[in-house]
């Protein structure tokens, strides 16, 4: 039996570490790799530096010397980031992260994708991290829906050109369907919907056409919605309604066993 092969079937080599922590909430598969490669995470008091590593039921594992305990039922939860938060769990610069902000009494949370520090809405947040990893394959074709607020001469011509994709400064961005929805002195509303979501793109293809967004807000993240979620408020989805949303049966869904809170990554 391959490697892969022990690993999916919980075979006698047991669990890859890294995938471990990502099951356990720590962080997503590949910042795991990243906290293993730097000799923050120990096995049994032993610094390890490999995430092929294999993890046994029962071995102690531990992330900056705090223990982890076993991975917890797969949760998900809906949250109306406001402006002014980074998606992240340690900022360089000291600026408040999202998991700074968020209520008392949550599991250790990581977030399905990210929103920037001056966006707003949908975020969606889960303690496990194979589900964040599976959620932001680009292979779903999920839809992210914003509103946008733009200052500047909206051309409504220019704005169905997106859905044939955009060039901007050698980068390739795939069909954007965006329409004007209202004008009110010299800003105007959008509704943009996009399924790539690279790294600050609405602001950047905006800008390519001659207008600077001064407000973003996600609406819908596939088939999650902000609806009335007020803003920093946090809703737990139901357990139920994430199957089906993920297109899971009962037998299909992630089982987790339950433990006490795990510690910060």
């Amino acid at each position: 039996m391959s490697e892969a092969e022990a690993e999916d079937e919980g075979g006698e080599r047991g669990e890859r570490i890294a995938k471990w922590l990502a099951r356990a909430g720590v962080a997503s598969r590949r910042d795991a790799e990243r906290m293993i490669a730097e000799g923050r995470v120990k096995v049994d008091g032993k610094v390890i530096g490999k995430p092929a590593t294999f993890i046994q039921p029962g071995q102690a594992v531990m992330v900056d010397n705090r223990p982890v305990a076993n991975a917890q039922r797969t949760r998900l939860f809906r949250y109306h980031k406001p402006d002014g938060l980074v998606t992240t769990h340690r900022d360089e610069k000291g600026r408040k992260t999202v998991f700074d902000a968020l209520p008392p009494g949550l599991p250790r949370l990581i977030s399905v994708g990210r929103l920037d520090l001056t966006s707003e809405g949908l975020l969606l947040l889960t303690n496990d991290g194979a589900l964040a990893r599976r959620l932001e394959l680009p292979s779903n074709g999920w839809i992210r829906r914003y509103r946008v607020r733009v200052n500047g001469m909206v051309d409504e011509g220019m704005l169905a050109a997106l859905g044939r994709g955009i060039i901007v400064d050698g980068v390739r961005y795939a069909p954007i369907e965006a329409g004007l929805d209202s004008r009110k002195g010299a800003n105007a509303w959008l509704t943009v919907a996009l399924q790539e979501g690279r790294n600050r793109e609405i602001r950047r293809v905006m800008e390519y056409l001659g207008l600077t967004v001064n407000r973003l807000i996600r609406v819908s993240y596939g088939p999650f919605q902000l609806g009335a979620l007020p803003m920093g408020a946090v809703e737990e989805v139901n357990p139920k309604v994430m199957r089906e949303q993920l297109g899971l049966g009962v037998e299909e869904a992630p089982r987790r066993r339950a433990a006490p809170k795990a510690a910060p990554g």
